[in-house]
């Protein structure tokens, strides 16, 4: 399950750029804790037996090792979008925050953020809204100021990432573009009518999930629906399994008794499924996606999905806009009691800027012409 990336391009470009600087430099940067997956147990080897002797084997065959393929050249073209190209040195120059054995994974993410962000920016630009230029100016001086603050050469630092001036200009319009969208479309009412009506966005509510992801092409009714009528079908499953385990508790068993098998019986059950059916890269964990927040790592319709349960309940069949999921709450965790609407003010800006984000790039999409 993929999870959302925020859509401050200027903030992310700069924090690249940091992070390059920096360690070219040998010093650590501030590290991103990543999510944690579960972990097996370790097992322990078994004791050793004598072994027969066996007769002498053939010498194995050597197979070649698979040639590496050379990364595309940076000045050629990633993607298209609607005409406007995307530079291949815009994905490398992401790519450099990557490790290198993560790089084929990280690739198509990265391409997809710089194709929304085209279609973002295409949008907005579209709507009239327009950024005069010493504002640029100003936030590019406010940038220059972070680094020299953190004793970094600027031009060293656009020269490492592959970057002109005039790019990271270009950048910062679109960033400062998008800012005043945001500020039109989150005024103060419907911020506070978004704190109202969910407050457990935002008091620091978590939800631990597993989740079953299946992935037709989403323009196909057709394989839509076979997806959706599997993902029915192994919930059912699920249940049924359930219903048997719990059948052959004694009648004594009591009531916290048969809960606590009916919990272990449909969590056993789920990640057994999602292990060998999901599509996600979650599946090796049993689906398993870790804890999350209401708003700002899952997509909106999985968010929604998952905190309306109580723990060890099921969904019905949600569809986002990675495909069609079929998740499985395992855990909740409460927030901060009386949160109040000033205190959460920047992080429900935040939010709707991420649903604007998510809502306009859903509708770009479909009706972009995008060329990989």
């Amino acid at each position: 399950m993929q999870r959302k990336l925020k859509p401050l391009l200027t903030v992310v470009l700069l924090g690249l750029l940091t992070r390059l600087a920096v360690a070219q430099q040998g010093v650590a940067p501030p590290p991103v804790q990543p999510r944690p997956a579960p972990q097996p147990a370790p097992v322990a080897p078994p004791a050793a037996q004598p072994q027969p002797i066996a007769p002498p084997k053939a010498a194995p065959v050597v197979q070649p090792a698979p040639v590496a393929q050379p990364a595309p050249a940076a000045n050629g073209v990633a993607a298209t979008v609607n005409g406007q190209p995307i530079p291949e040195v815009a994905v490398q120059r992401a790519l450099k925050a990557v490790p290198p054995a993560k790089h084929a994974e990280a690739r198509p993410e990265i391409i997809n953020f710089l194709i929304d962000n085209a279609l973002l920016d295409q949008y907005v630009a579209a709507q009239g809204v327009n950024v005069d230029a010493p504002e640029v100016e100003t936030r590019l001086g406010e940038m220059r100021k972070q680094l020299e603050k953190q004793k970094l050469d600027y031009q060293k630092v656009l020269a490492d990432m592959m970057l002109t001036e005039q790019e990271l200009r270009n950048h910062i319009l679109a960033e400062l573009r998008w800012e005043k969208f945001v500020n039109a479309q989150a005024n103060e009412k419907v911020m506070r009518d978004t704190f109202d009506r969910a407050p457990e966005m935002f008091d620091g509510s978590l939800v631990r999930a597993r989740h079953i992801l299946l992935t037709p092409n989403l323009a196909d009714a057709k394989a839509v629906e076979q997806s959706r009528q599997q993902l029915a079908a192994w919930k059912q499953q699920i249940e049924q399994s359930v219903a048997g385990g719990l059948a052959k508790l004694p009648a004594t068993a009591d009531n916290l008794a048969r809960e606590k098998e009916r919990m272990r019986l449909t969590d056993e059950s789920f990640a057994a499924i999602a292990k060998e059916k999901s599509a996600c890269p979650s599946s090796k964990q049993g689906g398993d996606v870790d804890w999350f927040p209401r708003a700002g790592a899952m997509v909106e319709p999985f968010a929604k999905a998952a905190f309306a349960l109580k723990p060890f309940q099921m969904t019905d069949v949600v569809q986002t806009q990675f495909g069609l999921h079929l998740i499985l709450v395992t855990d909740r965790k409460a927030g901060k009691a009386g949160v109040k609407f000033e205190e959460a003010k920047d992080e429900v800006k935040d939010v709707l800027a991420g649903r604007l984000r998510e809502n306009i790039c859903e509708q770009m999409r479909a009706r972009a012409k995008i060329v990989r």
